[in-house]
């Protein structure tokens, strides 16, 4: 089994040319082939032809999209990589811990890692469209650049992914149908007055962790959003939160 197959690398608005060759480079020494980019920088730049060398290919088959949930929306187990921790960025792995999540995973789930800008990484946002976080240590200073990060995220994955067990059928449902659950699930709690409507992402983040723990497949999706239209017809006639 090819396990490139099976995951996809994403760079979210990639600023310079020479980095998104060397991404490709990368990717084509450990075997990975699905390169996504979200609002890219120019790919036909010198510098991209340049760095990309034997990768020139993987260059000109790269997917362009809009958006990450875009880019992620046949991906139930994404990563986000960060160097950044914080209220919102919990349960940050090491590469070798967010491996063996992806392997006990695929083939039956698509994978992608997930990396943002140079200059200030991935937003709080799209960190939170991804199901785990990973960063790589590193000693005083913690940023490194794209490319090389790409590099060492490549090679432990084809370090840890080259006995992926083939048996694993539990196919999770992928961004396109969770969004959607996560969606009508802020707009039923602001409508019953459990979200404060100033800050709603804040409590929906959790909410977020909570399922991306779970990791709901199709069905389970289903019968959340059937649940959050019934309390929707329940209250129907509901003007504001109990008590005022």
């Amino acid at each position: 089994m090819n396990y490139g197959d099976y995951l996809s690398i994403v760079l979210v608005e990639p600023q310079s040319p020479g980095n998104v060759g060397m991404v490709c480079r990368a990717m084509k020494n450990f075997g990975f082939s699905d390169l996504r980019l979200v609002n890219p920088c120019p790919l036909d730049h010198p510098e991209a032809l340049k760095f990309a060398v034997s990768a020139k290919g993987m260059l000109e088959s790269a997917r362009i999209f809009g958006s990450l949930e875009e880019a992620l929306a046949d991906c139930p187990l994404s990563v986000a990589t960060t160097r950044r921790h914080g209220k919102y960025r919990q349960e940050i792995f090491a590469p070798p811990e967010i491996v063996a999540r992806i392997r006990s995973g695929i083939p039956a789930n698509r994978a992608a890692l997930v990396f943002g800008r140079e200059d200030s990484g991935l937003t709080t946002d799209e960190v939170a469209l991804c199901r785990w976080q990973a960063t790589i240590p590193t000693d005083e200073f913690g940023s490194l650049n794209l490319a090389q990060a790409v590099l060492l995220f490549c090679y432990e994955l084809r370090q840890g992914l080259t006995t992926v067990n083939p048996e694993e059928e539990r196919q999770l449902a992928p961004p396109a149908e969770v969004e959607p659950l996560y969606a009508q699930m802020e707009e039923t709690l602001l409508k019953i007055g459990f979200l404060k409507p100033e800050n709603p992402a804040h409590l929906m983040r959790t909410f977020r962790r909570v399922f991306a723990r779970a990791g709901l497949d199709s069905r389970e999706v289903a019968v959340f959003r059937g649940l959050f239209s019934q309390v929707d017809w329940a209250t129907g006639a509901f003007t504001g939160k109990k008590g005022k």
